[in-house]
């Protein structure tokens, strides 16, 4: 049996395809929902031996590795960030998943950790990097908003004990920061769109389907969707209740106002200068 193995490593928010493309000679413009794949050629300028390898990049931050060693995908990365600033370095990723695919068996088999099919078929590799790219960004996304909701948790024991210390600005940023999560799990990370080859071969999109369920992406993006959903009407009661608070502020200034110039007309009225 012939087997290739693709690990999946979330190194950032956002790759800039072009600039990578175009240092590597590939001057063909790409556009965000692209995908760069960089064959054993291209990638001999990076690895000492890149026979049978291959590297497939994406906007939203994923890089997919087949048959990559570990030295391998850390001196990759580390070439690669130095093409594009927003790539962390190796020491920094955590978000990863790795995935087989075998060529031999008797028939296509698809579960948790490897593909088994008769034959290659030309779409297998593109299909598993693809889902194993969104698998990882996802990752990401769930830990960051996991850290989202520690940060929103400080505020509501704030509440708990009848103060609200937060301003305008740290209001401003946590929202930001909440939009900003959905956004990139929406649009970057195209969740819910699929491959070209999907949609003109039945036997791909079949198995698409089949690897979007067993990494759970529809049920991860809606809980996703539902997390951010929930961050933000949480944060749309601080802002009413910061408004209030500061409603009420001036409202006392304004009686306080008042209540001076009443006692400033007394003064004038019974102690005139």
């Amino acid at each position: 049996m012939n087997s290739s193995r693709l690990k999946a490593v979330a190194v950032c928010r956002e790759i800039n395809l072009s600039k990578i493309a175009s240092h590597f000679g590939i001057e063909r413009k790409l556009s965000w929902e692209d995908t760069l794949a960089l064959n054993e050629q291209r990638l001999s300028g990076i690895l000492p031996q890149p026979a049978d390898k291959s590297l497939f990049i994406f906007s939203f931050g994923s890089l997919v590795f087949v048959n990559f060693s570990e030295s391998d995908i850390r001196d990759s990365i580390d070439y690669l960030a130095k093409v594009d600033r927003n790539i962390a370095g190796f020491a920094i990723t955590k978000y990863t998943d790795d995935y087989q695919l075998t060529v031999g068996g008797d028939k296509l088999s698809v579960t948790y950790d490897e593909l088994i099919a008769p034959t290659l078929e030309p779409y297998y590799l593109e299909l598993i990097a693809v889902i194993l790219a969104k698998s990882a960004a996802l990752e990401r996304i769930e830990d960051e908003l996991s850290k989202l909701f520690d940060d929103v948790e400080v505020v509501i024991n704030e509440l708990e004990k009848g103060t609200m210390a937060i301003s305008d600005e740290r209001l401003a940023k946590l929202s930001g920061r909440i939009l900003s999560y959905r956004y990139s799990s929406i649009s970057y990370i195209m969740v819910l769109d699929k491959p070209d080859v999907v949609w003109r071969l039945q036997e791909a999109q079949e198995l698409y389907l089949e690897l979007e369920h067993v990494f759970e992406l529809p049920d991860r993006y809606g809980k996703v969707t539902h997390k951010t959903e929930t961050l933000l009407d949480i944060t749309g009661v601080f802002a009413d209740l910061y408004h209030a608070k500061r409603g009420t502020r001036l409202e006392w200034l304004v009686i306080i106002l008042i209540a001076f110039e009443i006692v400033l007309g007394l003064v004038e009225k019974f102690w005139p200068l």
